[in-house]
Order: C-alpha cells, then sequence, then structure tokens
C-alpha cells in the first residue's frame, strides 16, 4: 500500500529535471513533478498533490489535501495514545 502525503507546490527547481520545491507539513522537499506536469511547470505553484517518496502523484484540491492533513493528524495521534497505553501497561506488569 502506497501513502500519500499532500503538498503545496512552492516553486520550481529545475524546469529541466522536472522538479519542484513542495511543501509537507510545513517541511519543504525537492520532488519530481512529471506525473502532474500537464503545461508550463510555472502553473504548478500553489496546488497541492499527493507526494510519494519524492515525486508528485496526483494532484488534488485544496479540501482533500486538508481533509488528508486532518486524517494522519488524527492517525498520528490515535498511534500515540496506543504507545501510551502500552507502555502504561508494561509498567504495570514490572516490565517499564
Amino acid at each position: 500500500m502506497c501513502l500519500g502525503i499532500p503538498g503545496q507546490i512552492v516553486a520550481i527547481t529545475d524546469e529541466g529535471r522536472l522538479m519542484a520545491l513542495a511543501e509537507v507539513s510545513g517541511v519543504r522537499r525537492e520532488v519530481n513533478v512529471a506525473c502532474i506536469a500537464d503545461g508550463p511547470l510555472a502553473g504548478l505553484i500553489g496546488e497541492w498533490a499527493l507526494i510519494h517518496v519524492g515525486f508528485a502523484m496526483s494532484r488534488i484540491d485544496a479540501l482533500e489535501a486538508e481533509k488528508t492533513l486532518e486524517a494522519l493528524r488524527d492517525l498520528g495521534e490515535a498511534q500515540e495514545a496506543l504507545a501510551a497505553m502500552a507502555e502504561g501497561q508494561r509498567a504495570l506488569e514490572g516490565r517499564g
């Protein structure tokens, strides 16, 4: 299963190599935009895309990006709660 993380294209870094800078949850990283390029690359600036292993895989709208980011945040919080519960159980059992 692949998990794409929403990122917003903020700049084109190398037009010849189809590379752009995407902001993913406050972190900027270079990604390949070959899968979503359908015209001048400058038209991608401000667009949202699902980012997976350094590639912008597909365009998404801002609402879908926000819903996905919210779901990912919720999953992270659930994972933290589960880890805390497991740690508490280990402590109760004397394995902490």
